[in-house]
């Protein structure tokens, strides 16, 4: 998050895209292996990957976003929870998955036009038409597929779930910045099966300090 860091103020998208930079740099200094970013349509996003990796990273835009304008689309025409909203759903979507994008902006254009939306409706079916078409570029999920890369986040957000949330976001619970990292560094070492030779390390580590010996 941006904070003021030595009186300066820190943006923390450029900071996270900068030390992700660093970090891919450090892992894969021959820029072999393929760099792909899956992220939600936001601008600034795509203007960051863009200034910190260049052409070098193949952006997706995340798939469970899509899904949640293809309802909002939905829900125009059919009524919650209706097999018709999930019949249109799916339709657009095995299109998408296709390669097929340009023709579901295109018929998304095309029910605007035919049908007699007013108000809320008509606002919301062109919010969705304009998402999915500003972001074309970034929906090529055959291609994705085809080369292996994810095209959702979903385990990354599954995963930050059962790390962070389980853990940190309990009733009554406050952290500081720096007791919430020393609790997620405990966190992931006793989600990875490493407690007990975390404990033994410390054990050892604080006999070394204390009195000089390893027990």
């Amino acid at each position: 998050m941006t904070q003021v860091v030595a009186g300066e103020t820190c943006d923390g998208r450029t900071t996270l895209f900068g030390e992700m930079a660093d970090d891919v740099a450090r892992r894969d200094p021959t820029g072999a292996a393929p760099r792909v970013a899956v992220m939600d349509g936001e601008a600034a996003l795509w203007a960051a990957m863009r200034l910190f990796f260049g052409d070098a990273c193949v952006g997706v835009l995340d798939l469970i976003h899509v899904l949640g304008y293809l309802w909002l689309a939905a829900h125009v025409f059919h009524p919650t929870g209706s097999a018709a909203a999930q019949a249109f759903v799916d339709e657009r979507l095995r299109q998408l998955l296709e390669g097929r994008v340009g023709r579901v902006v295109g018929g998304l254009r095309q029910m605007l036009a035919k049908h007699a939306l007013t108000g809320a409706k008509r606002r919301t079916l062109q919010t969705v038409i304009t998402y999915l078409a500003n972001n074309q570029a970034h929906m090529r999920y055959d291609v994705y597929l085809a080369a292996g890369y994810p095209i959702a986040s979903g385990v990354i957000e599954g995963a930050c779930r059962h790390v962070v949330q389980d853990r940190l976001e309990q009733t009554g619970m406050r952290w500081t910045r720096r007791g919430a990292q020393a609790m997620l560094h405990l966190r992931a070492l006793y989600l990875n099966g490493d407690w007990d030779a975390f404990l033994e390390h410390r054990i050892q580590t604080e006999q070394q300090a204390l009195y000089g010996i390893a027990i």
